[in-house]
């Protein structure tokens, strides 16, 4: 624990201008980033005597080893540059949205040459336009199969689409009416941008447009007496209609806004946002979020908006914004809003009428999130420090670990023996620094050698960094994820730059052993070790003939279980992705020269490796690109593999011939029959 005192800049060094500064560890990460009108003035804030500050302002001071600070010229470009680092650095004292779910959004690709309407969850990518979110899928699909009547754009798959294109036959979308099929040329590629566009504008709440077109259609069909077109134009307006009915309109004049709502308490705060387009309310969504320190309501508004408009431009931040408090000081803040725009944006309280009862709606939304927040969240701020105690007590450690690892080793019957790392900070997750690995230092199954290579790769990749030589061991990039992150003094997530103060393995004595020499190998005395053995959950500590027995209704004993068994699961999912990789090899493998171009070439040629595996030499010699030695070695490697075991649907159970390059079935992923069951990882 740092003094501030140690590192506090003195007073005439810091300017008295905007700025943007950032607290950080004795590892040289960031761990605090903050904004200011005047640097002076906010940092002279966090360098009073200790008693007098907020309980977690005091935690993050201390756990700070030097602040420093860069001047720019206004609040907005403040604003811009605090958003910019908090999402590169991640700091871990920084408020931090967690969304309460993965919120999926109706998408259509307009950048594809046939757009598709389909769901999407996740990042928003470049030329996609997106409706939400919603709060659940089948909201979406229903939605969207009501609109198909009117707009019949694809929702089909780039495989499905292909497949159709290749066979001539659409599919039973296309032969319903419920999809325009420009797969077999039905309709052009701009004609179906047409119908693509036509739907974006209806979702957008353009919707009175298209009825009232409708209407005259069906009206001119009534009096020409073409009724079984007027019938058809009547259920098109009645699915319009209903698709409408499902989104009621709360608000006059076609109103485009966004309405946002705080709940909080001394721990937590819950954020619930509406999204009223058109009037109607189009999407919802809540995030949840630890106050790291004291904050106000204003500022919990502010962080808000830079999560929900930090990556939005254009029509995507709404011309109204309706908050409960204003950011201290609006101006940047409501500056930094019409420039993401690029028109005005009201940024507001509601006082009167319909927005005010909207808004105490949201509110009530926010309330209730926060209280199922709290009962579903067994490691609240409180708790998850009752458990890191109780870990700390249990374990004889002199301080509560605040970072724990955790490393599992799973296989199946020997091979594709792989390994996890999966990072708790503070008892929370940090998924951004799990690292998985592949045994390489021998073959077969016996996870304490593993676990005793898997520790040692581990840290000697720690020393190599706490030495600041920028060199790496060996190459192991399943270990790590970019170059960028390996830059010193810059704040970034390192690969393994951090040490944890507990290192939690998956086992009991054995595996305990293997970690600690590995440990002792390397020279390394400060970092604990122990492990959590899955039959009666007892924590066994290195040396020690008797294991540590905690209570069941221990909340350290809980938060290692929740360590073990996410562990488990990171080296289980891996462990699966490294087998299917394995099944998916092909004979054509281990011809030597032959590229993935021409073994693509290949069964473009013949359809099927089975058709291959009939063709002879003349035949495969007949495909661009392949010379008569490369087809007799084609020929000769078949022949030699074995063919490969029917596979099977596992929706139907129906047995299916050799899938066409670039499909998959329709049922769910074929099962390789023979294939070994799939079962969890092997634990000890």
């Amino acid at each position: 624990m740092a003094d501030p005192s140690s590192y506090r800049p003195k007073p005439g060094e810091i300017p008295d201008t905007p700025g943007v500064y950032r607290f950080r560890d004795e590892h040289r990460r960031v761990i605090y980033v903050g904004k200011a009108k005047s640097l002076r003035q906010r940092l002279a804030n966090y360098f009073q005597d200790l008693a007098s500050l907020h309980p977690r302002t005091r935690t993050m001071v201390t756990t700070a080893a030097s602040v420093e600070w860069t001047v720019v010229s206004t609040e907005v470009e403040a604003l811009q540059l605090e958003y910019s680092w908090i999402k590169e650095f991640d700091p871990r004292f920084n408020v931090k949205y967690r969304d309460d779910k993965s919120y999926p959004y109706l998408a259509v690709t307009m950048n594809e040459e046939f757009p598709r309407v389909q769901v999407m969850r996740g990042h928003k990518r470049k030329g996609v336009r997106y409706f939400g979110p919603y709060g659940h899928a089948w909201a979406i699909r229903d939605t969207v199969d009501l609109l198909l009547r009117v707009f019949p754009v694809r929702t089909c798959s780039a495989g499905v689409f292909k497949n159709a294109t290749r066979t001539g036959r659409p599919c039973l979308l296309g032969y319903i009416g419920k999809c325009s099929a420009p797969c077999v040329d039905r309709v052009s590629a701009d004609e179906h941008r047409d119908l693509a566009e036509e739907f974006c504008d209806f979702m957008a709440g353009r919707t009175g447009t298209y009825i009232r077109r409708l209407e005259k259609q069906m009206k001119d069909a009534a009096e020409e007496m073409e009724y079984e077109r007027a019938a058809r134009l009547r259920d098109d307006i009645g699915a319009l209609k209903k698709a409408m009915e499902k989104s009621a309109v709360v608000l006059a004049d076609a109103t485009d806004a966004d309405l946002i709502a705080v709940a909080e308490d001394e721990l937590e705060a819950a954020v619930q946002i509406f999204h009223v387009r058109g009037g109607r309310v189009r999407g919802q969504r809540g995030w949840v979020t630890d106050k790291v320190e004291e904050i106000t309501t204003g500022a919990l508004v502010e962080h808000a908006l830079q999560q929900l408009y930090g990556e939005e431009k254009g029509d995507s931040v709404p011309k109204e914004v309706l908050v409960p408090a204003l950011p201290e000081p609006v101006e940047p803040v409501q500056e930094w809003l019409t420039e993401r725009r690029g028109s005005g944006v009201s940024l507001r309280i509601p006082q009167r009428g319909d927005k005010k009862a909207l808004m105490e709606t949201v509110q009530r939304n926010a309330q209730q999130a926060l209280v199922l927040h709290k009962t579903k969240r067994a490691s609240d701020l409180t708790t998850r420090s009752r458990a890191l105690e109780e870990i700390a007590e249990a374990l004889d450690l002199d301080s509560a670990p605040l970072r724990i690892e955790c490393y599992d080793i799973s296989h199946l019957q020997g091979d594709d023996v792989v390994a996890s790392m999966v990072v708790f900070e503070d008892g929370l997750q940090r998924k951004s620094e799990y690292r998985r690995f592949q045994i390489k230092g021998f073959a077969g199954q016996d996870d304490v050698r593993s676990m005793h290579e898997v520790i040692s790769r581990r840290f000697r990749r720690y020393l190599a960094e706490k030495e600041k030589t920028g060199e790496w061991v060996d190459d192991l990039p399943e270990e790590g994820t970019t170059e960028n992150g390996l830059k010193d003094d810059d704040g970034r997530p390192k690969k393994f730059a951090y040490p944890p103060q507990l290192v939690v393995v998956d086992g009991g004595q054995p595996q305990v052993a293997a970690a600690k020499k590995a440990l002792d190998e390397l020279g390394i005395d400060d970092i604990a070790v122990c492990g959590l053995a899955k039959r009666l959950e007892e924590v066994w500590l290195p040396g020690d003939d008797d294991p540590v027995v905690l209570p069941r209704t221990s909340e350290g004993l809980y938060l290692l279980q929740r360590v073990r068994d996410e562990a488990h699961r990171f080296a289980i999912t891996y462990q699966r992705t490294k087998r299917a990789q394995r099944f998916r090899s092909s004979p054509l493998d281990d011809v030597p020269g032959l590229g993935d171009t021409r073994k693509q070439a290949l069964l473009k040629h013949f359809g099927s490796l089975k058709k291959l595996r009939s063709a002879t030499i003349d035949q495969i010699c007949e495909v661009p690109g392949i010379g008569r030695k490369t087809a007799e070695t084609i020929a000769v490697a078949l022949a030699q593999a074995a063919p490969a075991a029917p596979a099977v649907n596992t929706a139907t159970g129906e047995i299916m011939d050799e899938e066409e390059p670039g499909t998959t079935g329709s049922g769910g992923d074929p099962v390789t029959a023979g294939a070994p069951d799939e079962r969890r990882g092997q634990e000890t």
